[in-house]
C-alpha cells in the first residue's frame, strides 16, 4: 500500500488533528508552539526515552520563553513586541522544516 494514495480513515485522522491543534492553539495563543516545538528539539538531544526528554522538555521550553521575551522586549524598543509573534517566527519555520525532513506514515507502513 505504498502507491501513494492516502486513505479516507489516514485522511479523516489527519483532519480530525489539524483542526485539535488549530483549536488549541487558537484558544492558548501562538505561544502554545512551545509545547509542539520544544519536545521535538529535545529529542533530538536527549532521544525518545520520556525519563529524559520530560525534564528536558521542561528545562529548553523554559529557556525558550525566557529568550523569546527578551527578543520581544528589546528587538522594537522602547515598544513592546507580542511574546506570540516571536515563537511563530521561530515555530512556523521549524513545522515547515520538520515536515520536509520526515516522512510519517500511518499503521507502520513505508
Amino acid at each position: 500500500m505504498s502507491s501513494g494514495v492516502v486513505s479516507i480513515a489516514d485522511f479523516t485522522i489527519i483532519i480530525i488533528c489539524t483542526l485539535l491543534t488549530a483549536s488549541i492553539v487558537s484558544v492558548s495563543g501562538v505561544i502554545g508552539f512551545v509545547g509542539l516545538i520544544i519536545p521535538h528539539i529535545s529529542r533530538t538531544f536527549v532521544g525518545s526515552k520520556h525519563s529524559r526528554l520530560m525534564p528536558v522538555s521542561i528545562l529548553l521550553g523554559g529557556i525558550f520563553l525566557i529568550w523569546a521575551d527578551v527578543c520581544a522586549r528589546v528587538v522594537v524598543s522602547p515598544e513592546e513586541l507580542p511574546i506570540g509573534v516571536v515563537t511563530a517566527f521561530i515555530g512556523a519555520p521549524f513545522f515547515l522544516w520538520l515536515l520536509k525532513k520526515s516522512s510519517y506514515s500511518f499503521g507502520g507502513g513505508r
